[in-house]
C-alpha cells in the first residue's frame, strides 16, 4: 500500500495559482492522469496530468528533455494515445514521474520555465477514456444497495446468501463506456409488465443511473497465477468517477437466468482523471466487518487490508434538468455517499478475480458496483430512492422524477478532504439522456 511521503506534504504550493486556491480538485498534492487534446483540433491525444485549472502535456514534457533515466522513459509512455504502456510500467515508474512533477511544478522550482510551456487550459481540452479497456467487470460492494434492491423483490430476505462471503461481479461491455460529457440515446429493447402475457418492444421507460467509482488496473498477472490479498494495490494504477447506467425494465425482463445484458451495455461513463492510489493515501481508513456477519475467508483476509484497505472518498450525484437548463437553474444534489461504505475493498476486488487464476491486463476495468449509504440520502440509484417507482422525488422547481426523463443531465463528483489537508478531487463524471432513436 503507498506511504506517506514528501508529495503528500499539505504545505506544499505551486507556482499554477489555480491549483493554490480553496475548493480546487487538483492541487500539487493529487496529480491525476488523463487523455487529452485541444478540443476541436486534429491533434493526437496523449497523456496529461491535472494541476489547478490546467493540464500538463506529458508528450510536450518528453520532448523537452526535462526529465531523463526512468522518469523520461515514463513520461515518453504517457505520450501514446492511451495510458496502457504507463499502467504497465508498475507501482515505482508511476510514482517516479509523480515525484519528479510534483518538484518540477513547486514554487521556487527551477523548472518551472521549462514545465510552462508544456501546459494547455483544461477548459481548451477534450478529453478520452484513459486507456484502451480490454475487459470491464461490474461489481457489487455496498450492501446497503444490495438490501435495498432485495427488499423490493424479497422483502423478508433481500440479501441472497452468497452476498456476505464473496465479492458479487459479472463481466460487461468494454467498449460502451464513454468520457464524462457523453450523450446516450435512451435504450430500446424487450421489456415485459407484469399483467401482459407476452413481452412488448420499445424504449425503456425506467432509465437509472449507478454511482460507483472505477478501478484502473495498471501491471496484471499470468493466466493461471492468483495476486495474494496483500499484493493486489500494486496492480492498481487508481482510480476514477463511474456511472454505469441502466435500464431497470429492461433487466427485470432479460436478466433470469444469466444476469444483465442489454440492460447495461448501452452505455457507462467514466470522468476524465484517474487518482493515482498514492495520491489518496492520506485518506486510507481501516476495514472492518460487523462481527455478527459472516468473516472473510483466509485468502480475502489480512491485517494490512484491516488497518488500510479502505478509502475516505465523498461522492455526490446531481441531475440537471432541460427545465433547469433553460431557466438557468443549477443542477439539485439527489445523493451524498461515500465510498468507505464499501462491503468489499479494492484489494479484495483484485484478489478474488484473480483467484482462480484469471489474468489481468493493463487498463483493464473495475467498477464498485452501486454505492449507496445506510443514511437516508446517501441512496445511489434512483430505484433506490424512489422505491422501485413508487416515491417520486421532488426538484424545488415542481419536476418530480421516478426514473430518468429526456434532456436529464446526471453529474458524479467525488472528492476527499480533511480539516488542514488539501482537497483530492476527480472532477466529475456527467452525461446527458436523449431520446430514443426512432
Amino acid at each position: 500500500m503507498s506511504t506517506l511521503n514528501e508529495t503528500h506534504d499539505p504545505q506544499l504550493r505551486s507556482w499554477v495559482d489555480s491549483a493554490n486556491r480553496e475548493g480546487n480538485d487538483f492541487p500539487i498534492q493529487n496529480l491525476p492522469f488523463g487523455v487529452f487534446r485541444r478540443a476541436g483540433s486534429n491533434e493526437s491525444f496523449r497523456g496529461g496530468v491535472a494541476i489547478g485549472d490546467q493540464i500538463i502535456d506529458l508528450a510536450a514534457v518528453a520532448d523537452s528533455g526535462l526529465l531523463d533515466g526512468e522518469t523520461g522513459d515514463a513520461a515518453r509512455a504517457c505520450a501514446a494515445p492511451e495510458l496502457n504502456d504507463f499502467m504497465a510500467m508498475g507501482p515505482a515508474a508511476w510514482s517516479a514521474l509523480r515525484l519528479a512533477l510534483s518538484r518540477a511544478l513547486r514554487q521556487g522550482s527551477n523548472q518551472a520555465r521549462t514545465l510552462e510551456r508544456c501546459l494547455v487550459a483544461q477548459a481548451e481540452a477534450e478529453y478520452n477514456v484513459p486507456a484502451r479497456i480490454g475487459d470491464y467487470t461490474d461489481f457489487y460492494t455496498s450492501i446497503h444497495h444490495a438490501t435495498n434492491i432485495g427488499r423490493l423483490f424479497r422483502p423478508d430476505n433481500p440479501l441472497l446468501p452468497n452476498y456476505q462471503w464473496i465479492p458479487i461481479g459479472y463481466h460487461s461491455r468494454s467498449s460502451s463506456i464513454g468520457i464524462s460529457g457523453q450523450e446516450l440515446h435512451r435504450p430500446r429493447g424487450q421489456t415485459k409488465a407484469p399483467d401482459a402475457t407476452t413481452p412488448s418492444f420499445g424504449p425503456c421507460r425506467r432509465l437509472d443511473y449507478e454511482l460507483e467509482v472505477g478501478i484502473f488496473i495498471g501491471q496484471g498477472n499470468s493466466l493461471g497465477e492468483p495476486i495474494a490479498l496483500d499484493d493486489a494495490e500494486a496492480h492498481v494504477f487508481g482510480l476514477c468517477l463511474f456511472n454505469d447506467w441502466s435500464a431497470r425494465d429492461i433487466q427485470a425482463w432479460e436478466y433470469q437466468p444469466l444476469g444483465p445484458f442489454l440492460s447495461k451495455s448501452f452505455a457507462s461513463t467514466v470522468s476524465p482523471w484517474i487518482v493515482t492510489l498514492e495520491a489518496l493515501a492520506p485518506y486510507r481508513t481501516h476495514w472492518t466487518r460487523p462481527d455478527d456477519h459472516p468473516q472473510p475467508l483466509p485468502y480475502l483476509e489480512s491485517e494490512q487490508n484491516r488497518a488500510e484497505g479502505g478509502f475516505d472518498i465523498r461522492l455526490e450525484l446531481l441531475i440537471e434538468s432541460e427545465q433547469m437548463r433553460h431557466s438557468g437553474q443549477a443542477a439539485e444534489r439527489l445523493t451524498l455517499t461515500n465510498f468507505d461504505y464499501s462491503y468489499w475493498t479494492v484489494a479484495q476486488m483484485v484478489a478474488h478475480h484473480t483467484i482462480n487464476g484469471c489474468n489481468l491486463q493493463p487498463g483493464d476495468f473495475f467498477g464498485s458496483g452501486t454505492m449507496s449509504g445506510p443514511e437516508p440520502g446517501s441512496e445511489a440509484a434512483l430505484i433506490e430512492t424512489t422505491r422501485g417507482g413508487k416515491a417520486p422525488v421532488r426538484f424545488s422547481n415542481g419536476e418530480t422524477r421516478t426514473f430518468l426523463e429526456d434532456g436529464d443531465k446526471v453529474v458524479i463528483r467525488g472528492w476527499c478532504g480533511s480539516p488542514g489537508g488539501p482537497r483530492i478531487g476527480f472532477g466529475e463524471a456527467a452525461a446527458t439522456v436523449l431520446p430514443a432513436r426512432p
